[in-house]
């Protein structure tokens, strides 16, 4: 196997694998991480980073139990943020009476097909889960940062090393997770052309149709919760890895589930 074929496959991140299988003609990234890094950071970040790097390392001190927590913490997190896409945004059939912090968008009684195909409500959908997911994680993040550069003069340095990173690379990071919901627009248009072709001649499209169970709506409604978890745990990444090594390098899996 070549090695452009192994980082077209294996090494991609969940989101890009649902985003190419939701969008097949989506080309493969060809350039090289470590060369397009380096075009992201300016002399200022490398500074920064070499500051960090340059830092005195020590030896690892044992984990104060009173911050034992934060793998249950970030166990939590991931569920609570999962449930949040699995089932505040779940399709829904009917109205329910249960409050819903962030309701998955469906067609209204006399909307017409021309309104209810409008992807606005769709986008700012996505953009609530991303701020709902962004604040979360990067309050935990800090926590494990400051936890980690407690115990020693490495674990200052990784602190200081992710710190940098994410201040570094922060921008960057938004402005890419803001082109996946155009992405997910791209297959709500797809997946509604797809509809409307399968329409017999001179039916009348109705809107509330949309919400039956089989319906084009509710096939889209699986697309975007797969984006959102994908998305979900590409930003969780950065703290497990802060807790891994807070764990003295404990496999992934056992803080990940």
């Amino acid at each position: 196997m070549t090695r452009e074929l192994r980082r077209a496959t294996f090494n991609r991140s969940a989101l890009v694998r649902v985003l190419s299988a939701s969008l097949p003609e989506a080309a493969d990234p060809t350039y090289d991480f470590g060369e397009r890094l380096g075009q992201w950071l300016d002399f200022s970040d490398a500074l920064m980073l070499f500051s960090v790097l340059n830092t005195e390392a020590g030896q690892r001190m044992p984990l104060p139990s009173a911050e034992g927590d934060l793998p249950e913490q970030l166990t939590g997190l991931r569920r609570k943020l999962g449930d949040a896409i699995r089932y505040d945004g779940i399709f829904r059939l009917e109205p329910t009476g249960s409050a819903v912090h962030n309701p998955f968008p469906v067609p209204r009684p006399g909307d017409t097909a021309e309104d209810a195909a409008d992807f606005s409500p769709y986008h700012r959908y996505y953009l609530a889960h991303q701020r709902d997911m962004g604040t979360a994680i990067a309050a935990l993040r800090g926590k494990a940062r400051q936890v980690l550069a407690d115990r020693s003069a490495a674990g200052r340095q990784l602190a200081g090393l992710d710190a940098a990173f994410e201040k570094s690379l922060a921008g960057r990071e938004r402005n890419l997770l803001a082109n996946v919901p155009i992405l997910i627009g791209k297959r709500f248009a797809q997946r509604y052309a797809e509809h409307c072709a399968a329409l017999p001649d001179n039916a009348v499209d109705d809107p509330l149709a949309w919400r039956q169970a089989g319906s084009w709506l509710e096939a889209f409604c699986h697309d975007i919760q797969a984006a959102l978890l994908a998305e979900l745990e590409l930003r969780l990444k950065p703290v497990v890895g802060l807790i891994t090594a807070l764990r003295g390098g404990e496999p992934k899996e056992t803080i990940s589930q």
